[in-house]
């Protein structure tokens, strides 16, 4: 069902005690590959190697992180016990990923999502030190955009990723996106 629904541009998104929620929120934040912004600060951080980034070494890690962090204006996490184990299936198989930043030996932040076709859906990301989710999200979208990902899909706008390259687009053209790049399984 979760493949399902990300081929459609829906995604699950709920408070643990409602039913499931499926969004498919207008407008959408996407970035593409020539839109991709990595500060001054950032890039110093990235070549200092300030943190060990990882591919899928502890996804469930990752998940339970995202779980776990308190977000300004929430009061609670739609990161259930449900979805973690619904996520970790989906890595098993392939479907979902994680980039996680370590320090000194422990993972201090991350993001992870989907990767169906040339998108990569982001769902969330977490971080215990400064910098370490943006680490996390900025190596796994570098990554990516140099294996052919056409956009990542960051789903709500924030100042956060808008500052990182994001871009508001209608859901109609953001749909129109994935027909185009045949988004499927």
């Amino acid at each position: 069902m979760l493949l399902s629904a990300y081929e459609q541009g829906i995604f699950p998104w709920y408070n643990p005690e409602d039913p499931i929620l499926w969004q498919s929120p207008d407008p959408r934040c996407v970035i593409f590959p020539d839109k991709l912004h990595i500060s001054a600060s950032m890039r110093k951080i990235l070549k200092n190697g300030v943190f060990s980034v990882k591919f899928d070494e502890n996804f469930t890690g990752v998940m339970n992180g995202c779980a776990k962090t308190k977000r300004r204006g929430q009061s609670g996490t739609w990161i259930s016990d449900d979805i973690i184990k619904a996520y970790t299936e989906m890595h098993r198989l392939g479907w979902a990923h994680s980039a996680e930043a370590w320090q000194d030996g422990e993972l201090v932040g991350g993001c992870y999502g989907v990767l169906m076709g040339r998108a990569f859906f982001g769902e969330s990301m977490f971080s215990v030190r400064p910098n370490a989710s943006k680490t996390a999200f900025l190596s796994l979208a570098v990554t990516l955009f140099k294996y052919g990902i056409a956009f990542v899909d960051c789903q709500v706008p924030t100042p956060h990723l808008l500052s990182l390259g994001g871009e508001v687009m209608p859901r109609r053209e953001f749909l129109a996106l994935l027909s185009l790049f045949k988004i499927s399984r």
